[in-house]
């Protein structure tokens, strides 16, 4: 495998890890972290995003992208698509498998946790009040913004680089997740999904297919938004 390939994967499987171990730590029935809150989710996820980082230049990506977002918006800042395809399967195959080490970590504890949906919050995102474009612009609005401000540092993989990252990501967490929890990264939200689809997890319920679009392509419009934006003040 390509050595930036395999930085995207294992990198984003650590953000995933982490990320959604947060998640899981919170709201699963029996665990030391349970009910523990949006704080202590939020500041899980910024530090997993700069483990990825760290991570993932280790491996041998020095852009460290872990987020399709990321990787479109470079693409059409640059005009160079070349990576593109093959960092976004990294990414998702990566994510997956993150979220297939999520399951195996708190394995006692999915059998008694009974709401299913705080099960599949440990996977993928979800709106706290379901509307299709609401959601939609909550999403787009929170990756442009994250994409102009990703593209005001300078490089990330050395230095206090990924460290200003999960900054970054606990701001947009803190300040704009409350609406959809913030996938803010289409891998992030699409190849836990599928875990969670294709895994035996105990007294799982619905993938939630008909929500999922909304993690896919608010993120994507906003990233394109946000890369726009940068090219235009060059």
């Amino acid at each position: 495998m390509n050595s930036a390939l395999l930085g995207e994967f294992v990198g984003t499987a650590v953000l995933i890890f982490l990320g959604n171990g947060v998640v899981a730590t919170v709201l699963l029935k029996g665990s030391k972290g349970e009910n523990s809150g949006w704080i202590v989710i939020t500041a899980g996820w910024a530090f997993a995003v700069t483990m990825g980082i760290f991570v993932s230049t280790k491996f041998g990506s020095p852009a460290a992208h872990l987020n399709p977002a990321v990787t479109i918006a470079e693409a059409v800042k640059s005009g160079d698509w070349s990576n593109a395809f093959g960092f976004i399967v990294a990414q998702i195959l990566g994510a997956s498998l993150g979220a297939i080490l999520v399951w195996l970590q708190y394995l006692p504890h999915w059998a008694i946790t009974e709401d299913k949906g705080l099960k599949l919050a440990c996977f993928s995102t979800a709106p706290a009040i379901r509307s299709a474009f609401p959601n939609f612009l909550a999403e787009l609005l929170a990756t442009a913004v994250a994409i102009v401000a990703l593209g005001s540092f300078g490089t990330i993989e050395t230095g206090l680089g990924p460290f200003v990252v999960g900054i970054l990501v606990w701001s947009v967490g803190l300040s704009l997740g409350g609406a959809t929890g913030y996938a803010i990264n289409p891998a992030r939200d699409l190849g836990p999904r599928i875990a969670h689809a294709i895994l035996p997890i105990a007294g799982k319920g619905s993938s939630d297919w008909s929500y999922a679009w909304v993690p896919i392509a608010g993120p994507i419009v906003g990233a394109i938004i946000g890369a726009l934006i940068l090219n235009c003040i060059k």
